[in-house]
């Protein structure tokens, strides 16, 4: 067989199914998908303007197994939220983490020669690990040799840090997915120059108070410490503040993290709790201390508020406990998350906040394009998002998957395929001697 034919399915921008067909190509097979699954209309859209195709399905619990047709191999890049720290990781316990259960069917039905899958490196260690079994137990089950292994896109030549964990199967034999050649890059050779830069309130007070290369791979959130991160205070984005508060709110920082607070409170610890000037005055002794955080809430750094219980699975303020100085604003509060370091590689981009990293362009900063952001996943230059809003672009490349790791897992496939061919030949003429 030189044909495989192949269902993609939770496509997305159908990154999975690129790789895969690259990687047959590359070991001189021919590919055919007869059948694509993508319940987003907007993903719908990009995949069809790319694939020049017409028939994309929608939610896959709602396909018989029948009306898809015989398949070689099965893609997915089943939904990650249920597994994600981004998320809830409620796993099972998520509609969308039975999704894995659609592909058992299929696999089960028509009984493929293997599939190829990826998800989340916090699937690996999901309910201690124990989501992962059942999921290889039931691949296993099924008949397959199962391999598995965490990747990560900087080592297949990416600038973007991004851990996979990839699940592969065949009839054939286990595929080895251990010792890739590694290739690394760096984020100055995918960046573009010249592009539009913001001019906002929030660029230029970090402008104002930091030259470009002090920027560079720094993160800017005002709920952690560190040289590696700037804080809204440092760069006077609500009003300028004086070096004693500065030192206060470093402190307080470090501080509100800490769980003696949480037993002296008397509620759960959670990580950053409001404390009250008598205890903030234990570690940061000042004659001023009340008027230096009140004028820290007046200008919105810090927020004077009730610490908060657990109830009913919610965080609430328990009004029975005295007020407390808490800082306010969290990682997704800013214009921008981090400053990209173009000698350096992206953080794993994520859905949320992938339209929150900067690049220094110029004498100004801007958001991170959706052109660069394809070439961090190893898309073609000819895969177009223009037509699409920016929120869609970017929650698309949130959620999408890193070609060149998906090439080289293939590619490992079809060395199997390849090998097992070759036994067939050998088999076939030991066969013909003994017979003559």
């Amino acid at each position: 067989m030189d044909k495989f034919k192949f269902v993609d399915l939770f496509a997305g921008l159908g990154g999975i199914r690129i790789g895969f067909e690259q990687a047959f190509k590359n070991h001189g097979f021919e590919t055919e998908c007869v059948f694509s699954s993508e319940i987003k209309s907007y993903a719908v859209e990009a995949y069809q303007n790319y694939f020049k195709e017409e028939n994309i399905y929608g939610d896959i619990t709602k396909i018989p197994s029948e009306q898809i047709g015989k398949f070689d191999f099965l893609l997915a890049g089943f939904p990650c939220q249920p597994f994600s720290t981004a998320g809830k990781g409620l796993g099972f316990a998520d509609v969308r983490g039975t999704l894995f259960f659609e592909i058992e069917r299929l696999l089960k039905h028509w009984q493929p020669t293997g599939f190829l899958l990826e998800n989340v490196e916090g699937l690996f260690n999901h309910e201690k690990g124990r989501t992962l079994d059942i999921i290889l137990h039931k691949l296993h089950d099924l008949g397959y040799f199962v391999s598995y292994r965490v990747l990560d896109g900087k080592d297949f030549g990416l600038a973007q840090s991004r851990k996979r964990i990839y699940i592969v199967g065949t009839n054939i034999a286990a595929i080895d997915l251990r010792d890739f050649d590694v290739k690394t890059t760096k984020l100055k050779e995918i960046l573009e120059s010249g592009l539009p830069t913001n001019n906002t309130v929030f660029s230029n007070a970090l402008l104002s108070h930091y030259k470009s290369y002090e920027m560079l791979g720094k993160s800017i959130k005002d709920k952690r410490g560190g040289s590696n991160n700037i804080h809204s205070w440092d760069m006077g984005l609500k009003g300028e503040v004086t070096t004693e508060q500065k030192q206060l709110l470093e402190a307080l920082l470090l501080e509100r993290r800490k769980k003696q607070w949480a037993e002296e409170i008397g509620i759960k610890w959670m990580d950053g709790m409001p404390l009250t000037t008598e205890q903030i005055s234990t570690f940061y002794k000042h004659n001023n201390l009340e008027y230096l955080l009140d004028d820290l809430v007046k200008k919105g750094y810090v927020a004077k508020e009730h610490p908060k219980k657990f109830e009913n699975g919610k965080r609430i303020q328990d009004k029975t406990k005295p007020k407390g100085y808490n800082i306010v604003a969290g990682k997704l509060s800013f214009e921008f998350t981090k400053i990209l370091d173009p000698d350096d590689v992206a953080p794993t981009l994520v859905a949320m906040d992938v339209d929150k990293l900067g690049v220094i362009d110029g004498e100004g900063i801007r958001r991170l394009s959706i052109r660069e952001g394809m070439r961090l996943f190893g898309f073609p230059e000819a895969y177009d998002l223009s037509f699409l809003k920016m929120r869609e672009a970017y929650d698309l490349l949130g959620n999408t998957v890193c070609i060149p790791v998906i090439e080289a897992v293939a590619g490992r496939i079809c060395e199997a395929i390849k090998e097992e061919m070759f036994q067939e030949v050998q088999g076939g003429l030991l066969a013909y001697a003994e017979n003559y």
